[in-house]
């Protein structure tokens, strides 16, 4: 009897530990994709980082994204050592990008219920070790247990120190940049 009583506390405390994970309110991903895309009448410029990671406290709406510059990646390989290079954004002493902030529509989106729900974040970029108050919208759709996040916006280069690289002409990198987010999300 004392091993039937042992072995059904075990069992129970595994199944509490399963249900705690399961509604706990952090949601991660591994799974990001962020473009950077810069368009001139001289050329487009885009990249892919998907070595990016986040976090969304379902809730408080905490957001914080880690970005891993040195991640994205061009079609062109001179594109991507002038972005990392000492005179764009410096990669090698500015490694990271980080955005954090929060949801603050929190109250519009059921993590329990299947749907797409419209989103609207304030908090800070930093990249350069420059942080810079933003605001933005963007879409979090719930699929049964998975969490998905897209948003669109500008980042103006000069807002972060970020300068064109010598002898290039200015006219072929845009002033503004679009960055498109997408993350997918799962219980911690």
């Amino acid at each position: 009897m004392k091993k039937l009583s042992f072995l059904t506390a075990i069992i129970l405390a595994v199944a509490a530990i399963t249900v705690n994970a399961q509604t706990s309110g952090k949601l991660v991903s591994s799974k990001t994709q962020i473009k950077f895309f810069s368009s001139t009448p001289a050329e487009d410029i885009q990249a892919t980082n998907t070595t990016s990671v986040s976090t969304i406290n379902k809730e408080t709406g905490e957001v914080v994204f880690s970005v891993p510059m040195q991640g994205f990646e061009f079609e062109k390989a001179l594109m991507q050592k002038h972005f990392n290079g000492e005179d764009f954004l410096n990669t090698q002493t500015f490694p990271k990008a980080k955005l954090k902030g929060k949801i603050t529509n929190l109250d519009k989106i059921d993590f329990s219920k299947d749907g797409t729900y419209n989103a609207t974040f304030e908090g800070e970029l930093t990249i350069k070790e420059l942080t810079k108050p933003v605001k933005e919208n963007g879409t979090v759709e719930v699929k049964g247990s998975v969490v998905e996040v897209q948003s669109k916006f500008n980042v103006a280069l000069a807002d972060y120190g970020i300068t064109f690289v010598k002898g290039k002409p200015s006219t072929n990198i845009a002033k503004t940049v679009e960055i498109t987010m997408i993350a997918e999300y799962k219980p911690e």
